[in-house]
């Protein structure tokens, strides 16, 4: 009994010491469980150092951080402008044509004899289908007034050249389609006191009996001093609506007269927009001048035709308003004579989508101009007509 009594406290014993080493076993797992816990849930700020948990048995490759490269823009060339084609303007309102095409040749008919063959009205080459007759006077007693005459002169130098003749005459030039103008004032100074009312009333009757008597279908305005804008809209609009439709209303300032919108005939111009034929601004007899790029142009040039066409154009006139002016020699103006082949060129620059006939200068937008006028008809005929037999042709194919 003693050795079984003994044999049960032994055991006893060793049971209570493996439960006190086991109870300290647990309670050291728990304080690092906890411990760890800590760690995760509130991190110290300071970075922990992890080389005591790295193995270093097996080596650990340093990251190397990848240098990526930085973006670098793409240079993109600047769009540079085209010199084969451009964009067509929008339309703008159509001018008044009077019956004519959508691309003529205009031609100044001289009724004085100087030196240029002089030429009945009828014996006008054909490919001219705008004449303009140079030039009716202003009417001595009538402020205002327009009068014509034939000049005597041109008479004898013509072995006789009566009014019925030329009336007859230019019946002769509608049955062939062409249309035939009175121009007042021209390059001698001749000026229109339209400043008042009664001088406009004046002027609208004296130019539409004149219409009336002799067949004339319009009247082209080449005053080229004292030009008095308010009086003359006023006078034009008047004349306008007495006529109607058919009324042809062309208009010769110098370049300087079309540099700004501000000018005199520029301001008239935009002012009868609405029944004005074509503006034939006359190309020599210039000097230098701006286009409408600001850059500075010399006359005689096809730069100068096209950067100076195109003030006008993107000042407010439609293309169909638009005629190139010049002389048709050059012993027929002090300067600015161009070859007939640089007028076409100049006329397909502004026109046509391809513009490898341009010089420097390139327009903005392409603009089929409506006409391209020469001074004058006599001139072109005593060298065998150069300028309608080269730039009349060309004309027909613009668009």
């Amino acid at each position: 009994m003693k050795k079984q009594r003994a044999f049960l406290i032994g055991t006893l014993v060793l049971m209570l010491v493996l439960v006190v080493v086991m109870g300290s076993f647990f309670t050291s797992a728990l304080s690092s469980l906890n411990g760890a816990s800590a760690q995760v849930t509130a991190p110290d700020a300071t970075p922990t150092d992890t080389s005591a948990y790295v193995d270093s048995s097996t080596p650990t490759p340093t990251l190397t951080p990848t240098n990526t490269p930085a973006l670098t823009p793409t240079n993109t060339p600047a769009l540079t402008p085209t010199t084969k084609s451009v964009p067509t303007m929008p339309p703008t309102s159509p001018r008044s044509t009077g019956g004519l095409p959508a691309h003529f040749l205009t031609g100044y008919w001289q009724n004085f004899a100087d030196g240029a063959i002089p030429l009945r009205l009828s014996d006008v080459n054909s490919s001219y289908k705008l004449v303009a007759v140079a030039f009716a006077d202003a009417y001595p007693t009538t402020p205002g007034g327009v009068t014509f005459t034939l000049n005597a002169g041109l008479s004898s130098a013509l072995s006789g050249y009566t009014n019925d003749q030329f009336i007859s005459d230019i019946a002769t030039l509608h049955a062939r389609g062409q249309k035939v103008i009175l121009s007042i004032g021209g390059g001698g100074g001749a000026t229109l006191d339209v400043s008042s009312g009664t001088n406009a009333t004046n002027f609208v009757n004296s130019v539409y009996n004149l219409m009336q008597s002799y067949g004339f279908d319009g009247v082209d305005i080449d005053l080229e001093n004292n030009l008095d804008v308010s009086g003359m809209t006023s006078a034009l609009q008047h004349l306008s609506a007495r006529v109607g439709s058919r009324l042809i209303i062309t208009l010769a300032p110098q370049t300087i007269d079309m540099q700004s919108t501000s000018s005199s005939y520029f301001q008239l111009a935009l002012n009868i927009k609405n029944i004005l034929t074509l503006v034939n601004m006359q190309y020599y007899n210039s000097g230098t001048m701006y286009g409408c790029d600001q850059n500075i142009y010399t006359e005689g040039s096809e730069d100068f035709l096209t950067a100076l066409a195109c003030i006008q154009l993107e000042g407010g006139l439609s293309p169909s308003q638009v005629s190139l002016g010049l002389p048709g020699s050059p012993a027929a103006a002090s300067s600015g004579y161009v070859d007939p082949a640089v007028v076409n060129q100049a006329l397909g620059c502004l026109g046509l989508t391809s513009k490898q006939s341009c010089g420097s200068f390139v327009p903005p937008y392409n603009w089929s101009i409506a006409s391209a006028m020469v001074w004058s008809i006599n001139v072109d005929a005593s060298h065998g007509y150069p300028f309608a037999n080269t730039v009349g042709p060309y004309l027909k194919t613009l668009p």
